[in-house]
């Protein structure tokens, strides 16, 4: 007989990780979250880095922040995003590392795939 270790979710904690897994559900959240997943960055910044609209980003970042995936930080008239806790940072590595586990070295460098890390200085530029 095996022994259950945590109690089982309540119908409010279900419903925000089903909610929580749905938004991380979209590529283009995926690519945004990845890029703050390396440092604090602006919407613009966000923008070049995944090739949207500042316009598109910003709809996604709303999205983001709604669900506690994301937060910003002002500064000035200039608003930066990272990953909202330590939590998240954890989430998205163990999703990472779980799928390029599954398929192999080969995700890791295929073609058209933006290096990995991404310096400070090539957003700048």
């Amino acid at each position: 007989m095996r022994v259950i270790k945590r109690p089982a979710l309540s119908d409010v904690s279900a419903v925000a990780l089903a909610d929580t897994f749905k938004v991380l559900g979209d590529v283009t959240r995926v690519r945004i979250l990845d890029a703050v997943s390396r440092s604090e960055l602006c919407v613009c910044d966000i923008a070049r880095l995944v090739g949207l609209s500042e316009s598109a980003v910003s709809h996604q970042l709303r999205l983001l922040r709604g669900t506690r995936l994301v937060r910003a930080r002002r500064h000035g008239r200039q608003v930066f995003y990272t990953l909202d806790d330590q939590h998240i940072v954890g989430l998205f590595e163990q999703g990472l590392e779980h799928v390029e586990e599954r398929a192999g070295a080969d995700l890791r460098i295929r073609p058209g795939r933006t290096p990995r890390p991404i310096s400070r200085q090539q957003v700048r530029s």
